[in-house]
């Protein structure tokens, strides 16, 4: 088993504290303290103290993911060659490839900051990375274009629970799976033992390679060594586990043996890796609904770095069961239009009251580009990077002056290499939460306010928020948008809210357009803010 180093953030988290505490004191926010030229000029300024911080620094390679102070934050993350016995393999399964602003005064600026000087080429990327496959599993049907055609047509997957009597809940609604099937995808003695999260992230992990052209013979010819699996999840196992403390409230003979295995977040990952064979880079990441980009950004940072030639990467989570409902409206999260279920989730309309709990798994195949040409395959979209932050500043709440996703975009375009002018349709993480939605549409009109092409949507309007696997998922429909020339609506957006410009929002009909560049956001609870970026490939 080998590992790569691992640099603590230690000194990175300590300076977001300072930062945070220097905001609250000063009861005020200086937005230009946060302009692209301060922020490059902060890392420069720290680069000296970052390689005292790690002895090993000069030893690492890859592209860099600079936290707020510069130091780096994930390139070190564990991976491991899990030296599995593959399960047999029905690869007979697998089917051919398929041819071819608001009342609430801001304290950042409207305008956007100076811009990063860049060079436009492909970042710090020494190898090119693109999108060759992709596969989901969603209230909206388990296949990526039947998937794409329902979210253009504006059709939403929200419904009544039926898995479930949910009576006792104020909240009886989600975005629920109803049909499901794991057959020809995941043999039936683990299908019977295995919680929802894994099935879900199998089946989808599968569908993106069948989609990407690797087929049984193409298999037999990949370098297995740099092949690797980085699938994580918000919630992991939750009913597998839940399932077994009921069964120790009898005798702990009753619980299932794989209760502690199959609730873990990495075994999804692990197990598919198994069952193909991959001994590559291995593992999962779970930073609640920030979790599909991290992996994704981490599974072709592998790329960059030259650990893998060929990455399946994404998301998956089920908690769609009475203890994750219950959960959330602990939290008061969810919303309770329980009468209207597909007008439920609303991002950004004035009468929104929660965001809508979905289910499901997203997952790319993610290649180096040589690789992907010398194989034929079909390129769907290129990958040219983005960034990672924390908000420091709240377990649930997003910070009050946007700072956290500001820095997060402008990482991201300065990572990549795009200029803002560049990037003209934004997928938001916009959930439907009354604070949420607004504060991250601030934040990309201080980025994005002078680019007049602009054109923002919410992918959750429809299938509500899938938690751990709503960045991959999202990230299919911004591929898919780039494939096809048309993004989806915004439905459920009535009463836009106050300060909110229609003219940036796609309204309640899909949309013709040539995207130059996407982004992708993705938030999770801690503060956890992610950014990726797509362009069609040239």
């Amino acid at each position: 088993m080998a590992a790569s180093s691992l640099v603590s953030p230690l000194f990175s988290g300590l300076l977001s504290a300072c930062m945070s505490v220097n905001c609250r004191r000063n009861h005020s926010f200086d937005s230009s303290m946060f302009s692209s030229s301060k922020i490059i000029e902060t890392c420069a300024g720290r680069r000296k103290f970052k390689s005292k911080c790690s002895s090993r620094s000069s030893q690492s390679h890859g592209t860099e993911i600079f936290s707020s102070c510069g130091s780096k934050m994930m390139q070190g993350l564990t991976s491991s060659c899990i030296l599995f016995k593959p399960q047999s393999r029905n690869w007979n399964c697998l089917p051919k490839r398929r041819a071819a602003h608001s009342g609430e005064a801001m304290s950042i600026a409207v305008q956007p900051a100076e811009e990063i000087t860049v060079k436009k080429k492909h970042g710090t990327r020494q190898r090119r990375i693109v999108v060759t496959g992709m596969g989901v599993v969603t209230p909206l049907g388990h296949d990526a274009d039947l998937f794409y055609s329902s979210l253009l047509e504006g059709i939403s997957g929200i419904t009544e629970i039926e898995s479930f009597d949910c009576d006792q809940f104020p909240t009886r609604i989600a975005g629920e799976i109803k049909s499901f099937s794991t057959d020809g995808w995941v043999a039936p003695k683990l299908s019977k033992k295995m919680d929802k999260f894994m099935l879900y992230l199998l089946t989808a992990g599968k569908k993106a390679l069948a989609d990407g052209g690797i087929t049984e013979d193409v298999m037999d010819e990949l370098n297995k060594a740099k092949c690797g699996v980085l699938i994580g999840s918000a919630m992991g196992g939750m009913k597998v586990f839940y399932d077994a403390i009921e069964a120790l409230r009898i005798s702990y003979r009753k619980m299932n043996p794989f209760c502690v295995p199959f609730a873990t977040t990495n075994m999804g990952s692990a197990m598919l890796a198994a069952d193909l064979g991959w001994m590559g880079p291995n593992y999962s990441i779970s930073t609640a609904c920030a979790t599909s980009n991290f992996c994704i950004l981490n599974a072709a940072d592998h790329i960059s770095r030259g650990d893998a030639d060929v990455m399946l990467c994404g998301g998956s989570d089920a908690a769609v069961i009475p203890i994750g409902l219950g959960g959330f409206v602990a939290c008061r999260a969810l919303s309770q239009r329980n009468s209207d279920p597909t007008k439920a989730s609303r991002p950004w309309d004035i009468s929104r009251d929660g965001f809508v709990m979905g289910e499901g798994a997203g997952v790319l195949l993610l290649e180096e580009l040589e690789h992907a040409k010398k194989r034929g395959a079909e390129i769907y979209a290129e990958f040219l990077g983005g960034s990672l932050t924390c908000d420091a500043y709240h377990m649930t709440e997003p910070r009050p002056d946007g700072a956290g996703v500001i820095l997060c975009i402008e990482k991201a375009l300065a990572q990549s290499g795009v200029s803002r002018e560049d990037v003209n349709y934004i997928n938001a993480h916009a959930t439907s939460t009354p604070a949420g939605d607004l504060k991250e549409y601030q934040a990309l009109l201080h980025c994005f306010g002078n680019n007049p092409e602009l054109k923002v949507n919410s992918t959750k309007s429809m299938i509500g928020h899938l938690l751990g696997a709503a960045g991959a998922v999202e990230a299919v429909a911004v591929i898919q948008a780039i494939r096809t020339g048309w993004v989806h609506p915004n439905i459920n957006l009535e009463n836009p809210d106050e300060g909110v410009d229609m003219n940036v929002l796609v309204g309640p009909k899909k949309e013709r357009f040539d995207i130059k560049a996407a982004l992708s956001n993705s938030f999770g609870f801690g503060g956890h803010n992610s950014s990726i970026i797509f362009a069609p490939y040239k």
